[in-house]
């Protein structure tokens, strides 16, 4: 027989078991859930975003698998066929070419091989519509052009209008402000999206159609007299 009565207040715990209301209970281990010390070890964001990406791919080759004849096998043998059918195109076709006129950026001609006439005849066509900016660059280019089939440059791939003025300046030394002149106009032009002029277009023109007629200098030749007419 227990010691103490029902209206004892330090009877004993063996009565009845306490409950607590369902939303109370749930709410409370959420709070007791959502601590940091649960989540320590929890994956980041990029991590699970990267395995439910992971987990989709895997879906579709899954499915694509089970559509393909074969399996996992038929699914590889027809990625090799679209692989050897690209190669084939590729060989086919040649080496991708960029469009006409985009050249990489400090390069003086694009990768389509043209003459200097066919540079100068595209310079005018230009210049007939006032597009100032392209007629400069076609006409530098006209010019680089004929210098190297006069032998008077290597041609080489890849030269900067900054280095063709510079090597033709050795050959043309009467002109060579106007070489550096024109090369930085080109430069400003492709480069810097400054829009270039009339004037401009006809400064270098000119230049042009002076370097054309002009007499290089080539090794051995006398230096040009000093105003007394005398010679260095």
């Amino acid at each position: 027989m227990r010691s103490g009565s029902l209206g004892d207040s330090g009877g004993s715990d063996d009565g009845a078991p306490v409950t607590i209301p369902r939303a109370p209970a749930r709410e409370a281990a959420e709070d007791e859930l959502s601590k940091p010390m649960y989540h320590e070890n929890d994956p980041s964001l990029l991590r699970r975003l990267l395995d439910w990406v992971w987990e989709r791919i895997g879906d579709l080759l899954d499915t694509a698998a089970g559509a393909t004849p074969g399996g996992w096998v038929g699914l590889a043998v027809v990625a090799l066929l679209v692989v050897l059918l690209l190669a084939g195109l590729r060989l086919r076709m040649g080496a991708l070419r960029r469009a006409p006129g985009s050249a990489r950026r400090g390069e003086l001609f694009d990768d389509r091989p043209r003459s200097a006439d066919e540079h100068r005849a595209e310079a005018e066509r230009y210049a007939s519509d006032a597009r100032w900016s392209e007629a400069l660059q076609e006409r530098m280019r006209a010019l680089v052009r004929s210098l190297e089939e006069r032998a008077l440059l290597d041609p080489r791939p890849g030269r900067t209008a900054d280095e063709a003025a510079s090597e033709a300046a050795r050959v043309l030394p009467d002109h060579t402000t106007a070489l550096y002149a024109a090369a930085l106009a080109f430069d400003e032009v492709t480069y810097a999206g400054r829009p270039a002029d009339q004037a401009a277009y006809l400064r270098l023109r000119d230049l042009e159609e002076a370097v054309r007629h002009s007499r290089p200098r080539l090794t051995g030749d006398p230096a040009p007299a000093t105003p007394g007419g005398g010679a260095v």
